[in-house]
């Protein structure tokens, strides 16, 4: 009789989905410590939170990003039994569009809030660019005054020094898209796919700079890598205010208006525009924010289609060495505006909103790249396991170190092996070490190796300054905490004259 053979079991493969990541220990800490220091900022300016469902339905997410014909392109969206579509939601604006139209008879008018927690995006994934990611947002829903715009500013200027980026190593810029919009009236376009395409020629300044978008809004350039790219077409006369416009950043917020005014002409929308620049600048300027930290710059042109006004974006100056080694400026991490017409699909009434969204992992990315945030804070003290008949006496080591505010853990694996606890407590970053053996129970005391300090010693120190700097120690078992917090905040010190 043939032997039967044995089904051969597919096993799933052990693998991330592609655009997607998984964030260990020191990385959640990181983003969980700056996501309270930018809730601190937001807080102290009046800003309520808000955790919205991560769902939505397809209808109430609207327009999705990025702007495609292909129904529910952009989005992670599913179909009901009823037949009705869900998404998750690819920002944290749209869900505060429908929860503004939902309770707004309860909620105060304005309405601040913000809100913090990922989002997805049905997009090609690449090199540092993720279907999932952090956001940020702090929005004013129902203020008209552009004194809201001029406060979003001022806040996310805020919260950039709050989270470690000191002033000089960032700006935040802002434009308005009512004087863009003034410039395009007087130009005589052909309908709008031209102007369509006009403005993502516009969207291309920061890339190709000045000489780059007059040839784009003409015949047409050779792009890097030698392809030639058809222009708009535009006359030399017609391509003059978008290049007048592009080119209006002066040395200060006056001479920038004075230059913008010129550009938009006669249009009265765009004059409306220069006006509210004019009211933010001089809103901030009355609060002590300088051109050091606060800019008027014509080139900020950010999602022509969603923004009805002011529009702001921060940038960090800074530079950093890109995969190749070559050094190029960091580039945006927040960028916001005026958003007027959100609500008004829901409401059927133009409700007036502004706020801003900051890239949390982006900017958790700058402050790694400037040494800014430690790449992993200590780990637990460890309590060793010498026999394993005395587990209770362990537990009761590490309940007095946690009691006392000590994070710290008994060593759980095999304990036969003494290195090998060793090697656990080196994993897991652990500043000290407990060890209590029969001999040291006997006399009553517990020895502690400061693992940190061994470390920077093996690393570091001359045979002399090891000598005089024992990794190990002995103390009473009665001065455990005490001994425990005063070696780890001796680590700390070091480390950081380090």
């Amino acid at each position: 009789m043939a032997k039967e053979k044995k089904k051969k079991i597919r096993r799933p493969r052990a693998e991330t989905p592609k655009g997607f990541r998984d964030y260990f220990g020191a990385e959640v800490e990181e983003r969980g410590d700056m996501l309270r220091k930018i809730a601190g900022v937001y807080h102290r300016y009046g800003f309520d939170p808000l955790e919205s469902s991560a769902v939505e339905t397809v209808e109430a997410l609207g327009k999705f990003l990025p702007d495609v014909d292909r129904p529910n392109e952009g989005v992670f969206a599913w179909q009901e039994e009823d037949g009705g579509w869900l998404a998750l939601r690819y920002d944290l604006t749209a869900p505060l569009a429908r929860v503004y139209a939902q309770y707004r008879n309860d909620l105060p008018t304005p309405y601040r809030r913000y809100a913090m927690g990922p989002v997805w995006r049905n997009e090609k994934p690449g090199p540092g660019r993720f279907r999932q990611f952090y956001q940020c947002d702090a929005d004013t829903v129902g203020a008209p005054t552009v004194a809201a715009d001029a406060e979003i500013c001022a806040m996310l200027a805020d919260t950039l020094e709050v989270v470690g980026i000191p002033r000089g190593d960032y700006v935040v810029r802002i434009n308005n898209r009512k004087v863009l919009n003034g410039v395009l009236e007087g130009m005589g376009l052909e309908g709008d796919e031209q102007r369509d395409a006009v403005l993502r020629t516009i969207d291309k300044f920061d890339k190709v700079g000045e000489a780059g978008v007059r040839a784009l809004l003409g015949k047409g350039r050779l792009d890097a890598s030698g392809a030639y790219i058809d222009g708009v077409g535009l006359s030399d006369d017609q391509a003059a205010p978008v290049l007048a416009f592009l080119t209006s950043r002066a040395e200060d917020a006056g001479a920038t208006l004075a230059n913008l005014r010129a550009a938009v002409g006669q249009s009265v929308v765009g004059a409306e525009g220069v006006d509210e620049l004019e009211q933010i600048a001089a809103l901030l300027e009355a609060q002590g924010y300088g051109t050091d930290r606060i800019i008027i710059d014509p080139s900020v042109v950010r999602g022509l289609g969603y923004y009805t006004g002011p529009v702001f974006e921060a940038e960090l100056t800074f530079e950093i060495l890109d995969e190749k080694g070559r050094k190029r400026q960091f580039g945006s991490v927040a960028g916001g505006g005026r958003y007027d017409d959100l609500v008004k699909r829901f409401t059927g009434q133009a409700v007036p909103a502004t706020g801003v969204s900051i890239g949390v992992d982006r900017l958790l990315a700058a402050l790694r790249a400037k040494g800014r945030v430690k790449g992993g804070d200590a780990g637990p003290v460890v309590v060793t396991v010498m026999d394993r008949d005395r587990m209770a006496d362990y537990q009761a080591m590490v309940a007095e170190l946690r009691n006392a505010g000590i994070r710290a853990e008994v060593y759980l694996g095999n304990p036969r092996n003494f290195g090998n606890q060793m090697k656990y407590a080196d994993k897991r970053n652990s500043p000290v070490a407990v060890i209590e053996g029969e001999d040291e129970r006997a006399r009553g005391v517990v020895q502690l190796k400061d693992l940190a300090l061994g470390a920077r010693l093996a690393a570091e120190a001359t045979h002399e300054e090891w000598k005089a700097q024992p990794a190990q120690i002995e103390v009473a078992r009665t001065d455990l905490v005490q001994a425990v917090r005063k070696m780890i905040a001796q680590g700390i010190t070091q480390g950081d004259e380090g």
